[in-house]
Formats: C-alpha cells, structure tokens, sequence
C-alpha cells in the first residue's frame, strides 16, 4: 500500500510540475508532437507501399500451357504434379479451358469472333492452360523451370526478367520505407530528449533543495520519469487523432485506392488503432527516456 501511495503521489507531483512550468512543458509537447506527426506519415507511407508490393507479388501468375492434343487424363496427371510442387499450394492452381479462352477473344474482338466461331475443341490452336500463383515470388524463376519440366507442358510464362526486376526493386523499397521509419523514430527520440533536458536544466535550483532536504537520487529521478511520460502522452495526443480521423477520411475519399484498382490502401480497420498504440507508445518511453537521461547525465545526479 505504502508503494502504491508513494506512486500516486509522485503522478500527481508529475502533473503538477506539468502545469507549474507550463511554457517549458508547451515546448516540450510541441516537439513530441511535430515529430510524432512525421512519424505517423512515415508509417502510414510505409505500410501502404509494403501493402502495394505485397499485393504485386500475390498477382504475379505463372501461365503453363498445355500441348494442343493433350487428353483430359494426361491433363490431371500435369495438375497432380504441379500440386506437389514446394512453392505451390493446391487452392492457387486453376485451370483455363482453352474454350472459355476462345470466348473471351471473341467477345473482345468481331474479327477474333469472325474467325473463330466455327471452330470445334479439335480445330483450335488454343492451348488448355494453368494458371499458377506461387507462394514466394523470390523462388518464382525455379518454379516455372520445375513446371517447363512436366511432361505435356508446352510453354511456361510469367512475366520472366520483368518480374525479377520488380521483385528487386519491390525488396528495396521494403527496406527504404522500414529504415527511414526507424530513423525518424531515433530522430523523434533524440529531439525530444534534448528538448526536455533543456526543461530540466531550467530547474537545477529546485533538484538541489531536493537533495538538500535529503531526497535520494531515485526519489528525484521518479518524478521527472513520470513528468516526461506525461508529457510523452500528451503530445502523442494531436498525432493519435489525426491518424484515427485522418486516415480514415482519406481512405474514405479515394475509396480505398489510389488512381486504379491495383494501387490498394490498407483498410482502416485495425491498422490505425494499431499506429495510434505505437504512437502513444513512442512518445510515453521517449519522454521518460529523455527525462531520465537528462536528470543522470546533465545533473550528475
């Protein structure tokens, strides 16, 4: 009961000080939360672009197409040893009658239809194909080679050297996106220390009396903890609600994509509670971090 009283009080003292030292708390708060807002954005940009690559990547499509004069039982045997394959699973094979491809073309197309409408399933030159979604993209060139392999499988294609190229840049952009989130949130953490060392050093005469009366170094450093992760949640307050209502509207307004359908937003729904939680939690352990390294370090406490 005593630590649980000991740390009420050292909340209130917390708030307090807050309120006492309002311009130097101002300023505090100001920087947590301008730094925060970047934060935000950088988040919210880079799970978009991961969300945007990992939605190119799940489109990409092997295409197996099958010798002209193949039998329905020779067909089966080609999808029972596609299925068996290590980067392919069962539910992301389908198959493309050469038929329902002849009337694809010739709706597209009067002269397709011109010329094709009178042939029979032995006439076409069309070929019966699979459509196949890997399970990693990276191993996608030795699956399509795996897939050349079977027998009464005539030509495999997939977008070959494009997709490697996209695969590439997409892994790039993953890293990018995931260092300069980091960094700003090292930026975020030193700003915000520096400006609250400069609220502590404002009060070296009131931690000298505290030592004087005989405060322990710990009696000290708790007060000023709990000041910076007071400070930390305030500023994380505008940051929190512009994220919440913010990227919810504009999810709202496009649609839920940008410019075309390929071009997909993360849904609201939890992302944003989850960024908002991350936010809180930046600026709570950075404000204390700042506070007590700048009590420890600068104070020689």
């Amino acid at each position: 009961m005593k630590a649980f009283r000991i740390l009420g009080r050292n909340i209130r003292d917390s708030f307090k000080s807050v309120f006492r030292n309002f311009s130097l708390s101002l300023a505090s708060i100001s920087c947590i939360t301008i730094t925060l807002m970047v934060v935000a954005v950088s988040i919210v940009l880079s799970f978009n672009v991961t969300n945007f690559t990992k939605i190119v990547e799940r489109d990409v499509t092997i295409v197996a197409f099958l010798d002209v004069d193949i039998t329905e039982e020779e067909r089966e045997k080609v999808y029972d040893q596609i299925i068996v394959l290590d980067n392919i699973e069962p539910s992301n094979v389908e198959f493309i009658d050469k038929m329902d491809i002849s009337e694809e073309m010739m709706e597209s197309s009067d002269v397709f239809n011109s010329i094709m409408s009178e042939w029979t399933r032995e006439e076409s030159p069309i070929q019966d194909t699979y459509q196949i979604k890997v399970t990693d993209i990276n191993l996608i060139n030795k699956t399509a080679e795996e897939i050349k392999d079977i027998k009464n499988v005539d030509i495999v294609k997939y977008g070959e050297g494009m997709v490697e190229q996209l695969v590439s840049v997409f892994d790039v952009i993953r890293k990018v996106t995931f260092g300069i989130v980091i960094a700003l949130i090292i930026v975020t953490a030193f700003l915000i220390a520096n400006t609250i060392k400069i609220t502590i050093m404002s009060r070296k005469r009131e931690i000298e009396i505290m030592r004087l009366v005989g405060a322990s170094n710990i009696n000290i450093k708790i007060p000023f903890i709990f000041e910076g992760l007071i400070l930390g949640m305030f500023g994380s307050i505008i940051p929190i609600v512009v994220t919440l209502y913010g990227y919810t509207a504009l999810y709202d307004h496009f649609g839920g994509q940008l410019f075309t359908n390929f071009i997909k937003l993360v849904e609201p729904t939890p992302f944003i509670y989850l960024t908002s939680l991350g936010l809180l939690l930046i600026g709570m352990i950075v404000g204390m971090f700042g506070s007590s390294r700048a009590v420890k370090k600068y104070l020689k406490i």
